[in-house]
């Protein structure tokens, strides 16, 4: 467990080391059966967008070691079409190094997206994720989010959509 005390430093515009901890972690997770996104998925070509730019990509350091990478976008109009672009930064694939694992780096995390966004007059944190991941689900709702929406699908998937005010 991490001490209260500690804090992460977040580095924007870190697309090779972000990607490489995404790799990382996806390779982990599906060794251990999880269904996570297959390393196609995690390449430039497919991640960066008209709302992931290079600059979204970041990393989380504490004590000058990486400890997670992450995308945080202004905006994402998929899940999110009506809100404003300064209203809300958007949280997506969050990836803690194992090494950091459970530690309550999600907290820690988002306890430095609060910072941020407190300096820019940013009022929340979102994200989305499938509402039958149970895992992620326990971790975001104890870091505080709330699930705010649900988007199902005719496959028969449903997205559950988080807030958490800053």
């Amino acid at each position: 467990m991490l001490c209260p005390n500690i804090r992460m430093k977040i580095i924007h515009n870190q697309l090779e080391e972000s990607i490489s901890v995404m790799r990382e972690v996806a390779k982990w997770g599906r060794e251990k059966g999880f269904r996570i996104w297959p390393d196609e998925w995690l390449t430039p070509d497919e991640l960066i967008t008209e709302e992931a730019k290079p600059e979204n990509f970041c990393i989380g350091k504490i004590d000058g070691k990486t400890a997670c990478a992450f995308i945080l976008q202004n905006s994402d109009s998929k899940y999110w079409k009506d809100a404003s672009n300064v209203e809300a930064v958007y949280l997506h694939k969050l990836c803690v190094k194992r090494e950091y694992a459970h530690r309550n780096m999600t907290k820690l995390v988002v306890e430095a997206i609060k910072e941020e966004c407190r300096k820019n007059d940013i009022k929340y944190i979102r994200l989305d994720t499938g509402l039958d991941e149970k895992v992620v689900r326990k971790i975001y709702l104890n870091a505080g989010f709330k699930i705010v929406d649900i988007i199902d699908y005719d496959n028969g998937r449903s997205m559950a959509l988080y807030e958490m005010e800053v």
